[in-house]
């Protein structure tokens, strides 16, 4: 059984006071940056990755995609950000809507907008690039969902997308962009051609979330938005404390390492979701954030497991290399003047995937001492002891486990957002 968000609410509540976390001296004064009156703040985001090697692509035959997104603040006036980074040709959209979403998949009567760009109501983008909408006039409430309905006016095979989105959105045959109600001939839990949302706030910001399927939502309840970013947005809002959060977790990626599957191996099936490296994707997915200010990041752990079973032994890579990967992160994000903020790497003991070895438990423990006591991050979140078994700490507690003994669920993602300090965003 599922557990509701009252339960989860009342969690972070209760465990928030008690959370964990250490911070160093520059944690406590926020960083110099800010969003000049006017500007743009990301409230929703996903990654673009790429198809896989092998396998078969969706393909939209003059079809409407309607996807369903969460904000994490409002605003009066938004845009649209679509992408065909990894398309090889021009890409044709014929029209984009956006409303407010009822249920399902359905909109809320009076509010529902054409997208414009540059004036126009379809577009070209061409090959590798993204495209930004027009402003459009529509309230959205913090917290609240949009739906957005892009119709592609020819046969088009899908190269850029999403494909862990835990929201279940739809394929509609012809263009109902406009429609209050789309009859579905498909539904998929990705996001198509569509990286992110962002609305006007006058001195606003935003906190990026950089990381895994731990920060993506891996393993918990589709459709409920309990992944651990989105729960610290709601425990944000009920504090006062007005931030947009641009998720950009994506499902195993790396640090320092993009896919790279064995030849011939099962892995070539979706290996290339998992998005090029951190490194190579935090200018993208971080610097181009609307409204940037913060930075949160949660990666490694991947880095630690994926060598010798679903990429090659020779990747393996020591706790000196991560750290100075995330050195790396920490030096762009100031150079960008963001404050950066860096999350322990999760306990995973016996977990069911073939990550732990004693060897990269060391590493592990390695690097989690280095961000706690480091001093190079601006401030620490310590989901390592947040999320351990307290008979073992070195295992994720059962109480948080989704059944792998690697990602949370619904209840750890709670606990994960109790566990981060709202003072480094006041």
């Amino acid at each position: 059984m599922s557990t509701t968000r009252r339960e989860l609410l009342a969690l972070t509540a209760g465990t928030a006071a008690g959370a964990v976390a250490a911070s160093s001296p520059a944690s406590a004064s926020p960083s110099a940056a800010s969003s000049p009156a006017g500007d743009w703040v990301a409230t929703w985001a996903s990654v673009p990755t790429t198809i896989p090697v092998r396998g078969t692509p969706t393909v939209l035959d003059r079809q409407t995609v309607r996807h369903v997104v969460h904000a994490s603040t409002g605003g009066d006036e938004l845009r649209i950000r679509l992408t065909n980074e990894f398309g090889t040709t021009p890409l044709h959209i014929g029209a984009v809507h956006v409303a407010l979403r009822a249920e399902g998949t359905s909109t809320v009567a009076g509010t529902d907008r054409r997208v414009t760009f540059s004036g126009h109501g379809g577009a070209t983008i061409p090959a590798g690039a993204p495209l930004v909408s027009d402003p459009v006039r529509l309230r959205l409430p913090a917290g609240g969902d949009l739906a957005i309905s892009i119709w592609f006016p020819e046969r088009t095979t899908v190269t850029t997308l999403a494909a862990f989105a835990y929201q279940d959105n739809v394929i509609a045959n012809g263009d109902v962009t406009a429609a209050r109600t789309v009859t579905a001939v498909a539904t998929l839990q990705q996001d198509l051609f569509l990286s992110g949302v962002a609305v006007r706030k006058r001195g606003g910001a935003a906190i990026v979330t950089l990381g895994d399927s731990i920060t993506n939502g891996a393993n918990t309840v589709a459709n409920l938005n309990h992944r651990w970013p989105d729960l610290l947005a709601e425990r944000l809002r009920a504090a006062r404390i007005d931030r947009g959060i641009a998720n950009l977790g994506v499902s195993g990626n790396r640090l320092l390492h993009d896919p790279n599957p064995p030849a011939g191996s099962d892995a070539e099936t979706f290996a290339n979701f998992f998005g090029v490296n951190g490194l190579k994707r935090f200018d993208r997915d971080v610097l181009a954030q609307p409204g940037r200010q913060y930075l949160i990041v949660l990666l490694g752990v991947n880095d630690l497991g994926h060598p010798g079973t679903i990429a090659p032994l020779s990747e393996a890579v020591s706790a000196d290399d991560l750290i100075a990967g995330h050195r790396q992160l920490i030096a762009r994000a100031h150079e960008g003047g963001l404050s950066a903020y860096g999350g322990t790497i999760l306990p995973f003991k016996d977990d069911t995937l073939g990550f732990y070895t004693v060897e990269n438990e060391r590493k592990r423990q390695q690097l989690n001492r280095w961000i706690r006591s480091g001093g190079e991050y601006d401030g620490v979140i310590d989901f390592d002891r947040a999320m351990g078994d307290p008979a073992d700490p070195i295992r994720l507690n059962p109480a948080y486990d989704s059944g792998d003994h690697l990602h949370p669920n619904d209840v750890g993602m709670a606990a994960m957002a109790a566990a981060v300090p709202l003072r480094f965003f006041r």
